[in-house]
């Protein structure tokens, strides 16, 4: 389908839906769905992000200015994942947990308003993955207006550059709980040391990257194209030191770099998804 009919076909979608309470994360997919629904509904679209340790401080800064760029109405809440009954022992539906109480919250705020629509960014490539968050809109009947309209990743990229969104571009970016192999248990402080690796990183200019934690071990996922930076024995040294203040024994590079879902794999192999 013609790209400029699926976004006109969108905006004509949330115009019937009149009211919306957008989940926003301040990623591509997000950040576009609240563009659109408040370019089409102006003030009868918000935008609601939930923090926690979960959600990088660099990322919710990051959402706060997306949404003054935006204009949209931007309301923060928080949703402590540690806090919900059997998130942090890390279960293979550990994101239905996630989802569950995001959307929760969300519905709250949004019936507070009289907004009737929680919707949520997520698009038609998702279906291809494994995703149990899912499961939990399709139970508080969320509606997913880019998945709705088949909406691809890169259709909501090449319209976000042409709306000038500055997230046209942005990597790919997963809460920090998906740093963990399914069974072992979430801290805050694992999270912490999570995060304090990558943002490391990206100080160094890698852009689209994942520190994974297997217990002493840090295993580092980057761009392919950005291996060969390894290859220096000051970058090298530089980062081995720098893991293991953070709190990290070991420190390994994946050479089959970054890749979405990546934890999900044993459970492919293993046949469980």
């Amino acid at each position: 389908m013609n790209l400029d009919k699926k976004y006109q076909e969108l905006m004509a979608y949330l115009e019937k839906l009149g009211r919306v309470a957008v989940a926003f994360s301040g990623g591509v997919d997000s950040t576009f769905l609240a563009r659109v629904a408040y370019d089409v509904l102006g003030e009868n679209a918000i935008a609601v992000t939930a923090t926690s340790s979960t959600y990088p401080e660099r990322e919710f800064k990051e959402a706060c200015e997306l949404a003054k760029k935006i204009g949209i109405t931007h309301i923060v809440i928080e949703s402590e994942e540690l806090d919900i009954q059997g998130f942090a022992k890390n279960p293979k539906n550990r994101c239905y947990y996630c989802k569950k109480n995001l959307f929760t919250k969300v519905e709250e705020v949004a019936k507070k308003r009289g907004i009737r629509y929680v919707a949520d960014g997520s698009n038609f490539d998702d279906l291809g993955d494994f995703r149990p968050g899912m499961q939990a809109a399709l139970e508080l009947k969320v509606v997913s207006p880019l998945k709705q309209n088949s909406f691809t990743k890169n259709d909501i990229r090449v319209l976000s550059r042409n709306l000038d969104l500055p997230t046209w571009d942005k990597p790919a970016f997963a809460c920090l709980s998906s740093r963990f192999p399914y069974g072992h248990e979430i801290t805050s402080d694992k999270l912490k040391m999570v995060d304090q690796a990558e943002e490391y990183l990206l100080g160094l200019g890698f852009r689209q990257l994942r520190v994974r934690h297997h217990g002493e071990i840090a295993r580092i996922e980057v761009a392919p194209k950005d291996i060969f930076r390894f290859f220096s024995e000051n970058l090298i040294e530089q980062v081995a030191t720098k893991f293991k203040d953070i709190g990290f024994t070991y420190v390994t590079l994946d050479l089959a770099g970054y890749r979405t879902g990546s934890m999900n794999e044993v459970l492919r192999k293993a046949g469980e998804i």
